[in-house]
């Protein structure tokens, strides 16, 4: 389990994206969901959900939603999160070599569907390797943070460049020592 996090902005989102661009370059399946900032004008409009399996984008939350649980000027997209984000997870639990979750954070939380999913992906002997929430108020979050076999990345300025490099070879090493003892 690898766990990324940090401040709202610092470039979560991206290092996961470099994290998972480099394991589809070098061979490993892929699969789960990642996060993805709307924006107009330079605005921050809301977020969308992209499938890395067959599932499509969906809209996670948004300033013009009109139903659906609220956290700030957003409104959270259910329907979306279910069809599209717990989607992707159930079939990498199925299908792929490592999960990727982005993110398990307040909004996603509003979904008992995809706080099944995350624990079955948790649950699982897939590697994962997610974007969880800075502060660790919920429980799900709380205890993937306390997992034993939990390492957990905290972004920064500082790091934000080449942390996606670290996360990597973790990744590769934890899919070999995996395969070892499989054998």
């Amino acid at each position: 389990m690898f766990f990324i996090t940090g401040v709202p902005g610092i470039g979560k989102t991206t290092v996961l994206s470099n994290v998972v661009n480099t394991l589809s370059e070098i061979g490993y399946k892929v699969g789960g969901m990642l996060s993805r900032e709307i924006r107009e004008r330079g605005k921050r409009l809301g977020f969308e959900i992209l499938s890395l399996g067959s599932s499509g984008r969906g809209v996670l939350a948004h300033t013009n939603q009109k139903t659906g649980p609220q956290i700030g000027k957003y409104r959270v997209n259910i329907e979306d999160l279910n069809r599209v984000g717990v989607h992707s997870i159930t079939e990498a639990i199925e299908k792929r070599d490592i999960i990727v979750i982005d993110e398990i954070g307040p909004m996603e939380l509003f979904s008992g569907e995809f706080k099944d999913a995350t624990q079955k992906a948790l649950d699982s002997n897939r590697v994962v390797i997610a974007v969880i929430y800075y502060k660790a108020g919920a429980r799900l979050i709380a205890s993937a943070k306390n997992r034993q076999d939990a390492e957990i990345f905290e972004v920064t300025l500082e790091n934000r460049d080449r942390l996606h490099k670290t996360i990597t070879e973790k990744a590769v090493e934890s899919l070999r020592l995996g395969a070892e003892s499989s054998h």
